[in-house]
């Protein structure tokens, strides 16, 4: 059975496109738009919250998309098990809604970072890691506002309980502070929640699936959760 993936719509999302032609046009799985007014997920098994600058990042990243009508249903549905990965400024709108912890800051440097990057896989036991036999995925990435910041409690509890997903590395798969693109703490690049079923993620898996770009280790975390959601 294949999953179908509801791609959220908000105003200045302009990565919506990519997660929908990665999904259904490279991949091959059932795809539909979810506009970000609509409170039907369409019987979606997944649910993508697409980069770009919803909203026009007007207040901060992610702080208007979340009060989306759309934001109430993915909330009940995240909470209720259902699998969601915020990609961008998706991860940023899912610090906003407390699906995931901690907050995000204007990249180190200042300045908005668009280039490949290398990002470690830390917990190969997730729902979005398991099928995934290498150690190290090349994956874009394009912000101004990724550095991964939270208290050392929290820091704390992401370690113990393994919700480090990703974290940039060396193409070894060296997890060194020169590494880090934008200063995020601890090299952090994607954690996950507690219960295991929503993702957060700077980088760009969207735009590393299709085989005539030559690059396709993002297609690797999509199916991943093909051939795991159902078990």
């Amino acid at each position: 059975m294949k999953p179908k993936f509801g791609v959220i719509v908000f105003p200045g999302a302009n990565c919506d496109h990519d997660a929908y032609y990665a999904t259904k046009k490279v991949l091959g799985y059932d795809a539909e738009f979810i506009w970000h007014k609509e409170r039907d997920l369409k019987n979606s098994n997944v649910i993508i919250l697409p980069g770009g600058f919803s909203y026009g990042d007007y207040l901060r990243t992610g702080a208007i998309a979340r009060f989306s009508p759309v934001m109430e249903e993915v909330i009940k549905f995240a909470n209720n098990g259902g699998v969601v990965i915020g990609i961008c400024n998706g991860f940023q709108i899912l610090l906003e809604t407390g699906l995931l912890p901690g907050a995000m800051q204007k990249n180190q440097s200042l300045k908005f970072i668009c280039k490949d990057v290398y990002i470690k896989i830390e917990n190969k036991e997730t729902i979005f890691t398991k099928s995934i036999k290498q150690d190290v995925l090349k994956i874009p990435i394009a912000h101004g506002e990724g550095n991964y910041y939270a208290d050392d409690e929290t820091l704390k509890s992401l370690e113990e309980n393994k919700q480090i997903v990703f974290r940039y590395s060396s193409k070894e798969g060296k997890v060194y502070k020169e590494f880090n693109p934008n200063g995020s703490l601890k090299n952090i690049a994607g954690i996950i929640n507690k219960n295991g079923n929503v993702l957060g993620m700077m980088p760009h898996p969207e735009r590393a699936c299709d085989p005539l770009l030559k690059r396709t280790d993002g297609a690797l975390i999509f199916k991943s959760i093909a051939e795991n959601i159902f078990y």
